[in-house]
């Protein structure tokens, strides 16, 4: 059976996250938000690359059965410092324990985003690599920060577009894959697969008018 075509493919974001939502809806494009049923879990065995290339394609994966007409899309986001791999804090004091680990250093943010097309496999999955280099946190800024809640839900235990944005002293790579979701692979993806997407990307990343990233 041939595929529907792009005007009526349905886009699935399979991810509960807000920064995501709102990186996605730039496109212009109405899309379904649908929770992954896909547990992240960290392993020893894994590169940082593969692990959030893994996290990515479970979380695509796990909702294709339910949407088999629709275009699905996983992101996944994690953090290398000094070789060691950061996921979302357990609690407060992990959310302090991560910021001071990041404080005064830089380290890497690792972004992968995860493609498919039930009616023309295989999927398609990108990793984007962000370097950043952070200031040094004093400890009542720490408790201070951990205390707004803000912290609790992201990788690294910061957020760019929010409050975190003060403790970063640099950033270099894509701004919108360091917040959580890049959309580079996935206008060339919908595009390849007859969705016209009404973004102009590249003014977009010329104009960066998008919540922090003209701050960089």
């Amino acid at each position: 059976m041939s595929p529907p075509s792009g005007a009526r493919r349905e886009i699935i974001l399979a991810s509960t996250s807000p920064r995501r939502r709102e990186i996605l809806s730039l496109l212009g494009l109405p899309f379904r938000i649908v929770p992954p049923d896909f547990e992240e879990i960290l392993s020893e065995g894994r590169s940082i690359a593969e692990e959030v290339t893994a996290f990515a394609e479970g979380k695509a994966r796990s909702v294709v059965k339910e949407f088999p007409e629709g275009v699905i899309i996983g992101s996944d986001t994690l953090i290398e410092c000094e070789g060691e791999k950061v996921g979302k804090p357990r609690d407060p004091e992990d959310a302090k324990r991560i910021l001071r680990r990041l404080s005064g250093r830089s380290h890497r943010i690792w972004t992968a985003v995860s493609l498919i097309d039930p009616h023309q496999p295989p999927t398609e999955t990108s990793v984007e690599t962000i370097r950043v280099l952070m200031k040094p946190i004093a400890e009542d800024e720490i408790d201070r920060y951990v205390a707004t809640g803000e912290p609790l839900d992201k990788a690294g235990a910061y957020s760019l577009q929010g409050e975190g944005r003060r403790f970063i002293e640099r950033l270099e790579g894509d701004y919108l894959a360091a917040v959580g979701l890049t959309l580079k692979p996935i206008v060339s993806f919908l595009r390849r697969h007859a969705i016209a997407v009404p973004l102009d990307l590249e003014r977009l990343y010329r104009e960066r008018d998008f919540l922090n990233w003209n701050t960089f």
